[in-house]
């Protein structure tokens, strides 16, 4: 059963990014505020396209403890699964990148990323609350449960699917408006851009393989994984396999 400590943790994080995405709402509709959310609205920023992935996150998360403590592992494998593949393939890797990217380039040029005028506009606490804080909150999501992983291929690939998403919808509103999203992008040739997407890319997978570490490095053999496929979405998982009954029990208090 779900420890009751980590059910008040989870649902205390969802109602921060909750919150979060509904200040940021009502910011967006002060016509006094810079058009920082025209030509894409909020949905053009990775930033806030992580806020609303680790609200859906924590939402899966907050429902798979309930329904844990009320049916039992067994009637809800399906939502665990989905809830590790969520954050194995997206809630670490794009908060993680969010994180390091933002502020590398914000150390280096501010310009680049993050231009002074938005400190008139974007309160100290909310900039940390999109661009640090996320760090430490995933990274607490690590330490506090295992999580199962998929195959690197099958993660890999999906991780790519969802980057080269991304990528296109940049590339479409700089057709559509004339504006990139960033203005790093602004600075560089044709070269430039896909040297810089291609080592986004890198950089986002290497992210991912990290966590994948963490994840083996903090529960080491308490999962022994074993392949396990859904038919019904075609996607191929790894299920603990919890033959060990001092492992199951250890699991068993942490999931």
């Amino acid at each position: 059963m779900t420890k009751t400590s980590t059910c008040i943790y989870h649902f205390l994080v969802l109602s921060w990014y909750t919150f979060l995405n509904y200040y940021i709402s009502q910011e967006g509709k002060d016509k006094v505020k810079p058009k920082i959310f025209a030509n894409g609205a909020r949905w053009k920023y990775l930033t806030l396209l992580n806020l609303l992935l680790q609200t859906i996150f924590y939402g899966v998360t907050c429902l798979d403890d309930v329904l844990k403590r009320i049916k039992g592992r067994k009637d809800i494998k399906f939502l665990t699964a989905f809830r590790d593949l969520l954050f194995a393939i997206l809630a670490f890797p794009v908060s993680t990148f969010v994180f390091l990217a933002f502020w590398i380039l914000f150390l280096y040029n501010r310009d680049l990323i993050y231009p002074k005028v938005l400190d008139t506009v974007i309160p100290a606490w909310l900039n940390h609350a999109m661009h640090t804080f996320i760090f430490p909150i995933t990274l607490v999501e690590v330490v506090l449960r295992p999580h199962s992983y998929p195959s690197k291929k099958t993660g890999l690939t999906l991780l790519a699917a969802a980057n080269i998403t991304y990528i296109i919808r940049i590339l479409w509103l700089y057709f559509e408006t004339g504006t990139w999203v960033y203005p790093v992008f602004a600075k560089l040739s044709l070269v430039g851009l896909a040297a810089f997407f291609s080592l986004g890319h890198i950089f986002i997978a290497s992210i991912y393989l990290l966590g994948e570490k963490l994840n083996h490095w903090k529960w080491g053999n308490v999962q022994i994984l074993q392949r396990w496929k859904l038919e019904s979405v075609g996607i191929c998982f790894q299920w603990p396999d919890w033959k060990s009954p001092a492992k199951h029990q250890v699991v068993k208090n942490i999931r």
